[in-house]
């Protein structure tokens, strides 16, 4: 049964995913956006989990 519902998303993200090839230009007066305070509490958040998680596995 899972494979029969999988090969419908697979199909429809491999064609949805043309409309994503580029960006548009931007105008000269564009000022970057800084990725930094939640990104960085996010990737932290992330990285303590995936240690947890695999501390908690070899601990079995």
């Amino acid at each position: 049964m899972g494979k029969y519902i999988l090969l419908p998303i697979l199909v429809l993200l491999l064609l949805s995913s043309t409309n994503l090839l580029a960006q548009p230009g931007f105008d000269d007066d564009v000022t970057d956006t800084p990725i930094d305070g939640g990104v960085a509490i996010l990737a932290a958040a992330g990285l303590a989990y995936g240690i947890k998680r695999v501390t908690k596995k070899k601990a079995n």
